[in-house]
């Protein structure tokens, strides 16, 4: 039973494994090497919550293909169950799902990523997890089964992300509209009496901005 509440850690190597999927076997994160790639779980297919959040995934698809990024469902439904479901989508909704879908029968995915939760029974909960294009776990956000995703809060956390690591900066809440800073940066410090003594004189240059030397930001 321990091993079904274990958890990832972000920073860590997201778990080797082979899944069936609508788009036939893909084994994770092998199949995405130089690829981000976000795989999000669903409690089961011909749900009304379920059908809003992949109609937006879909419309949303090239936005995430542009960051390089891959999308991946899952659910414990069957393969089949998937077809129809993607299926009764285009049919009736008029939108093509263009991301694959994992067959998680038997609960293996969502046990190793900790997706199922004691209250909910053998449902898995609206779990997300980004992976950079080096197969590192960088993100994971929760959801409980009654409320769906902000697929555009994904969306800005993939290019954070990705902003953070090309530039080697930390980003503001709610980037690129923050309250205090606008779209700028946060300078990241190691504090030492060197380092702050450089940020202050950075700072008199106006190289970067500063509230205080633990709160330098600028514009990329």
């Amino acid at each position: 039973m321990e091993n079904l509440y274990t958890m990832p850690l972000l920073g860590e190597p997201f778990p080797h494994m082979e899944v069936k999927t609508t788009h036939g076997v893909k084994k994770l994160p092998e199949d995405y090497s130089g690829k981000w790639f976000i795989l999000f779980s669903h409690p089961g297919d011909f749900t009304p919550v379920c059908t809003t959040e992949f109609v937006s995934f879909a419309k949303n698809f090239d936005k995430f293909q542009e960051l390089n990024v891959d999308l991946i469902g899952l659910s414990v439904d069957q393969v089949f169950s998937h077809i129809k479901w993607a299926e009764w989508i285009e049919q009736n909704l008029g939108v093509k799902i263009p991301f694959p879908i994992i067959a998680d029968e038997l609960g293996n995915v969502a046990k190793t990523l900790g997706m199922i939760h004691e209250s909910k029974g053998t449902n898995t909960v609206r779990a997300v997890f980004i992976v950079d294009d080096k197969g590192i776990l960088r993100l994971m956000m929760y959801y409980p089964q009654e409320i769906g995703r902000n697929i555009s809060e994904i969306l800005r956390a993939v290019k954070a992300l990705q902003v953070g690591d090309a530039n080697k900066v930390a980003m503001p809440a709610n980037w690129p509209n923050n309250e205090l800073i606008g779209d700028k940066v946060i300078v990241p410090i190691t504090p030492t009496e060197q380092a702050v003594k450089e940020r202050l004189e950075k700072a008199k240059n106006k190289e970067i901005e500063c509230y205080d030397w633990w709160l330098c930001y600028k514009k990329l």
